[in-house]
């Protein structure tokens, strides 16, 4: 499966380092460089820096050829953003969003979205 990540935080560099562990193509974005020192040694997926709402960025992660989405930064209005803009432009069908205060997880629903909550 291939597999978009937005976001090299500590949820998003286990995510891809688990996922990538399990044999699935791994692509991962995040605005700083530096956030991709979190991934393993042996993490081979492709690394992206810069700007998630911007569909250049998107396109050069590989957005066209995934299969599902995971939007996992510290930002919950950056995520729902993100997340419709994969759901809507890039037709992805399987887009996981982060949501870090529980009382917006209905606004999260109202778009289709799934959603989890740390």
């Amino acid at each position: 499966m291939n597999i978009l990540i937005i976001g090299c935080g500590k949820l998003g560099s286990k995510l891809a380092n688990i996922l990538f562990h399990q044999g699935h193509d791994v692509s991962i974005l995040d605005i700083n460089e530096n956030a991709f020192n979190r991934l393993d040694n042996e993490f081979d997926g492709l690394t992206v820096v810069g700007m998630p709402m911007d569909m250049s960025v998107l396109r050069n992660a590989g957005v066209e050829g995934c299969d599902a989405a995971a939007v996992v930064t510290s930002d919950d209005n950056l995520n729902i953003t993100v997340s419709q803009i994969l759901k809507e432009f890039f037709n992805i069908g399987t887009v996981v969003a982060r949501i870090t205060d529980p009382s917006r997880e209905q606004v999260f629903c109202d778009f289709g979205l799934s959603t989890v909550c740390q």
